[in-house]
């Protein structure tokens, strides 16, 4: 599977296209702030968007949402049922950051822990990792070598998400973390929402938030 991360807008997020090896499907996740330079390069390679997922329903990770429905309507939007809320008030989220409230959207389903989302040929796991924001989920590439966990803003090279948004939990971050990334193969390529990418073996040997015990 192949991976592009876009770090784009004011608070340099993250989107992310997973590409099928043999281009027959992407998925496009966490569209926000700049969305368009991700969806013109999408259109450009001319592979089908199967679907669109939000690993949390942040501003910065959800702004763009309604825009890359319009660009790919036949994409379901996907996100687990407790970040709803999040995605009913990205309005009020961009008011109190002072952004122009976004066009509003509705999600087409929703993510459960251990579901599957289809990239094409292949697929990704759906794991729900609260504690950054209550319906938080990662997606873990297991068939792919070195495995790919694109991971929101659970974990980062020698950080961790913050837990003082709506519905944050550091309690609940850690178990996630621990029992979620943690338990993933050593050499997984990390893909965090925010800054660079690291692996799983980085992380438990140095994060001086999470460190493995």
């Amino acid at each position: 599977m192949r991976v592009t991360a876009f770090e784009l807008g004011p608070f340099l997020a993250r989107s992310v296209v997973l590409e099928a090896e043999d281009s027959s499907g992407a998925v496009l996740v966490d569209p926000g702030f700049d969305v368009e330079v991700v969806l013109e390069e999408v259109q450009r390679r001319r592979v089908p968007v199967t679907a669109i997922v939000l690993t949390h329903a942040h501003l910065d990770h959800a702004y763009g949402a309604a825009e890359a429905k319009r660009a790919f309507p036949s994409a379901p939007l996907l996100l687990h049922r407790d970040d709803l809320p999040l995605l009913r008030n990205l309005a009020m989220q961009a008011t109190m950051f002072g952004f122009p409230a976004p066009e509003a959207v509705r999600e087409d389903g929703e993510l459960r822990d251990g579901d599957t989302v289809t990239v094409g040929n292949e697929s990704v796991l759906v794991r729900h990792t609260p504690g950054h924001s209550p319906g938080h989920v990662v997606l873990i590439a297991t068939a792919t070598t070195p495995p790919v966990a694109v991971v929101g803003d659970v974990l980062f090279a020698g950080s961790i998400g913050r837990t003082d948004l709506w519905g944050g939990s550091l309690p609940a971050l850690e178990r996630s973390i621990r029992e979620v990334l943690y338990r993933l193969p050593g050499e997984t390529r990390v893909v965090p929402g925010h800054g660079p990418d690291t692996t799983v073996a980085v992380e438990m040997a140095t994060n001086p938030f999470v460190p493995d015990r």
